[in-house]
């Protein structure tokens, strides 16, 4: 019996396109839901019933969540083709560290590297979390400061990735699959910062150049005007500067 596999997401977010990506790099074959986050189905609630959010992979009926733990599960399910981790242990632990960064723990190293004195237990510890409050939840000091950590953030993974065409050497992969989906959300962040992520980090966005040049990617990821029209319509809706 072939392999039943349905990832459900929303066709903006950075953590479902990650799956779709991993996905289409596995060259496996998948059917996608467009979930409605103000009027969450049914299936999403009984299959994420702890966070009751997305991405969702349900493959044999069978529902994984997080959208890192399912881009693993992705390659070691499908691991005959298109490797995404490395083969050696230490350089799959290192690419896991990298993915965390990018999801949990991105302020609170800088915070460290500069002696920050705010608590660590701060709400904001992600690169999301720190464009999210670029273009949504602050204004002049506020948005200042997550203007300056978002650029820091960005700087710090330009380090790591350095001369190489992608994170983890010549091939595309983990971490690479992990941080692409924010790509197209940087014309929003640059927006409301005003600032320019190419005058910023040069080698990071010719790496994102690279990896838009992928198939998997130029299908998966929308238009970064698109990104910028949905968040201006959703910052009239609410009256948001």
């Amino acid at each position: 019996m072939a392999d039943t596999i349905l990832v459900l997401g929303t066709w903006n977010s950075m953590f479902s396109n990650r799956v779709r990506i991993a996905l289409l790099e596995k060259g496996v074959e998948y059917e996608y839901k467009e979930e409605d986050l103000s009027n969450k189905s049914p299936l999403l609630l009984e299959s994420n019933p702890i966070h009751k959010k997305i991405p969702v992979l349900i493959h044999n009926k069978r529902p994984i969540c997080e959208s890192l733990i399912i881009v693993q599960y992705i390659d070691e399910t499908w691991n005959k083709t298109s490797p995404l981790m490395p083969g050696d242990p230490y350089e799959r632990a290192n690419a896991r560290f990298w993915g965390d960064f990018i999801d949990k723990k991105a302020s609170d190293f800088l915070m460290l590297r500069r002696n920050h004195t705010r608590s660590l237990t701060v709400a904001d510890p992600s690169i999301y979390d720190c464009g999210t409050r670029l273009y949504w939840k602050s204004k002049g000091v506020d948005r200042d400061e997550a203007k300056k950590e978002f650029i820091e953030s960005l700087k710090v993974l330009e380090g790591e990735l350095g001369q190489k065409p992608y994170f983890g050497g010549e091939s595309f992969g983990y971490v690479d699959v992990a941080f692409i989906p924010f790509g197209c959300w940087f014309n929003t962040y640059e927006k409301s910062g005003k600032f320019s992520v190419e005058e910023e980090c040069p080698k990071l966005m010719a790496w994102v150049r690279r990896c838009m040049e992928r198939e998997s990617v130029a299908k998966v990821l929308p238009d970064s005007d698109r990104i910028c029209e949905f968040i201006d319509a959703i910052k009239k809706r609410f009256g948001v500067e």
